[in-house]
């Protein structure tokens, strides 16, 4: 039975578990002091009270009938079977330290979750490289945003997904919203954008699906999946072919500019619409609705981003608002819509690949030293740079032997997942700490259960920056730990005493010390900050009030200039052919989240949305003969996939849509490509050739 953590029906302010709008809540403790109901909490900036179906419902999964509540041992009988603690963490720190032994430090992994705190992001992190020692460490936020994220580094100097708060959002006079859906994966957010419409400003939607979102559009632009890199490329070329660059701005604050106009020349309307199948008229009408007003914003999000060439294509996305002045200056910028509840944090402080805490480079000297010293051990004794997610993934069973998996459910979600749980399956030994069995904890040696939001006290950062406090609600069951009393208690086992609390507020004035300096600097936050500010933006030095809008005097480039990219369009790494003419993109729906590993454990969510599908145009049914709900088989090189058929002329008749948040025979990610963006290290979710059959 959980206990309170407030006085008897007073509510708990915190934060919802799901999306990086990271919604603002109420908890109320319930009359009999076993559970909480979510109230409206309507002083959070962000969704002013508003929740989807995901937030109101996140209590259902705190109950111990959808939740692991004592740890799993995989017993000599092959299955999984209740233990003890100390046994349990006996036998990770064991299957930990074995590996090491016989085939080296790298050959253990550690593979994190976009929805962990700041503070156990920054464990993990920790964790990995003096606990282990290993560089094979990275997170499923590569599969997010990292394309954003290096186009924003090349660009800005520095990456934080919005660089000015939501609320700037209605205030522009044009939105270009590029690959996103928030009317169904961040509902609350939708309102920023029918206020943008009524204050007069005018919204394009690029997507090759008629969404929910691309209803409310003033344009709605369907390009080809894949394409959206010519899509900008070609309203740039109009714009400068038709004299509406600001020369200005482009002479003072930005460099670069011969060759990426040369690139967006080369990418002329007609060509353009060949590419993408966008007719020249509506281009001419986004570039001349994009221009009209003084203001204009681009947002993009995982549409652009999860392909082969997602920092390019986000690239050229943020060149036309270099080109027209639209960065740097009030109302107007490019931003990414982080997807996962603590994406933002979670690359910021050491579970990516190539950084330590503060979004420092893991091959910088000073950076390393600066962390080293804040650790108490050597700079040349940290590891180097690891493999990117994906690729770490994908070398299981072979160079990586053991692996730690905190928050993570790649059996679903990564691509290519048929693959990857060949791969998984074939380690010499796994240990996953999460919340519910999930498909991937299924396979474990040990499972070790830990607690969820609304049981413990912690940070996140979300879209904007914004870094929050969730602050625990209710004791967690007994038998249920954090993944920081997971951290420490491995980290004695491995010979390792100190270091790692299991405090959070202790680890964050670690982090604090540890980021101080570095880009994403938090060394001027903390807990009672955060409190009586509805959050603090980063970067927040010590003294400093922190930065709600970035780039208005200089960018974060050493010259304080931004950086155009000279990017010329290239196709997908995989385009339709005579065996697999189609093209498949992948998304979410309202009322499931990510691998649907939680949602799936809720009956009203469930209810709403069942199961997987196959949404195609009624020209491609009539042709194959497909009635609305049969059977629909989607194959690809990798793989085939079934679900139900949902015809609709939401979609272009050249491609198939479906949603990844289910396991088993309707899996999408089994056909997904796993093709690697070279700078981000992105795989190409969002487009690869198939064919469809009944099945």
């Amino acid at each position: 039975m959980h206990t309170p953590e407030a006085a008897p029906g007073a509510p708990i302010a915190t934060h919802c578990p799901y999306c990086a709008l990271q919604c603002g809540m109420n908890l109320r403790p319930t009359p009999g002091g076993d559970g909480v109901t979510v109230e409206e909490r309507a002083d959070f900036p962000v969704n002013r009270g508003a929740l989807c179906g995901k937030g109101r419902t996140a209590p259902a999964v705190l109950s111990s009938r959808a939740r692991l509540t004592e740890p799993l041992v995989r017993g000599d009988s092959g299955r999984l079977e209740p233990a003890g603690w100390e046994e349990a963490l006996d036998k990770v720190a064991e299957g930990l330290a074995r590996t090491r032994r016989t085939h080296g430090n790298d050959a253990v992994g550690i593979f994190g979750g976009g929805g962990l705190t700041n503070e156990k992001a920054y464990a993990l992190g920790k964790f990995a490289r003096v606990a282990l020692w290993t560089s094979q460490i990275d997170y499923n936020g590569r599969f997010c945003m990292s394309s954003a994220a290096a186009a924003h580094q090349r660009a800005f100097g520095l990456d934080r997904g919005l660089p000015f708060p939501l609320e700037d959002v209605p205030r522009t006079g044009c939105v270009i919203l590029v690959g996103s859906n928030p009317a169904e994966t961040m509902p609350p957010a939708l309102r920023f954008l029918t206020e943008l419409k009524a204050n007069g400003g005018t919204l394009i939607v690029v997507d090759p699906r008629r969404t929910r979102t691309a209803e409310h559009a003033d344009l709605h632009l369907a390009p080809r999946p894949g394409t959206d890199l010519a899509l900008a490329l070609g309203l740039l070329h109009l714009i400068v072919a038709e004299g509406r660059t600001d020369e200005e701005f482009i002479a003072a604050r930005t460099t670069g500019w011969e060759e990426a106009r040369a690139g967006a020349m080369a990418h002329w309307p007609e060509l353009v619409e060949r590419i993408t199948g966008v007719p020249v008229p509506r281009l001419r009408e986004a570039a001349d609705l994009f221009c009209a007003p003084s203001t204009a914003m681009v947002l993009t999000a995982r549409g652009p981003e999860q392909q082969s060439k997602g920092t390019d294509t986000v690239g050229a996305w943020i060149n036309l608002c270099l080109a027209t002045g639209r960065a740097g200056r009030p109302l107007s910028g490019y931003g990414c819509l982080t997807g996962q509840g603590n994406g933002q944090g979670g690359r910021e402080h050491g579970q990516k690949a190539d950084q330590l805490p503060g979004y420092r480079k893991l091959t910088d000297p000073a950076a390393r030293a600066h962390v080293a010293g804040v650790w108490g051990v050597e700079p040349d004794s940290l590891p180097g740079p690891g493999r990117s997610a994906y690729e770490l993934l994908d070398a299981l069973g072979g160079d990586v032997r053991a692996l730690l998996l905190m928050g993570s459910n790649p059996v679903v979600s990564a691509p290519r997942a048929a693959h990857i749980e060949e791969r998984i399956r074939s380690l010499d030994f796994l240990a996953v700490a999460d919340v519910v069995l999930s498909e991937t904890a299924a396979l474990a040696d040990v499972v070790l259960p830990v607690t969820q939001w609304a049981e413990e006290t912690g940070t996140t950062t979300n879209l904007e920056g914004r870094v929050l406090l969730r602050r625990r609600a209710l004791t967690p069951p007994p038998g249920v730990r954090s993944d920081l009393d997971v951290l420490h208690g491995l980290a004695a086992r491995l010979g390792v005493e100190k270091g790692f609390p299991t405090d959070p507020e202790e680890v964050f004035e670690e982090l604090r010390l540890a980021s101080e300096g570095g880009p994403a600097d938090y060394s001027g936050i903390t807990y009672a900050r955060i409190e009586a500010e509805q959050g603090v933006f980063w970067p927040c030095p010590a003294g400093s009030p922190g930065a709600p809008r970035l780039f208005l005097d200089r960018f974060a480039t050493d010259d304080g200039r931004a950086r155009f990219a000279a990017v010329t369009h290239r196709d997908a790494a995989e385009m339709p052919d005579a065996e697999y003419p189609l093209l498949l993109t992948t998304g979410r729906v309202v009322a499931q989240y990510q691998s649907g590993a939680q949602t799936r454990r809720v009956p009203e969510l469930n209810e709403a949305a069942p199961g997987p599908f196959v949404e195609l145009h009624p020209r491609l049914a009539a042709r194959l003969g497909i009635d609305d709900g049969a059977p629909l088989a989607v194959v690809s090189r990798r793989g085939r996939a079934v679900a139900p058929a949902r015809i609709t002329d939401t979609i272009r008749a050249d491609t198939v849509f479906m949603p990844f948040h289910w396991p088993g025979a309707g899996r999408a990610n089994t056909l997904t490509n796993p093709a690697l963006d070279p700078v981000s290290r992105m795989p190409e979710f969002k487009t690869c050739a198939v064919r469809v059959e009944t099945a």
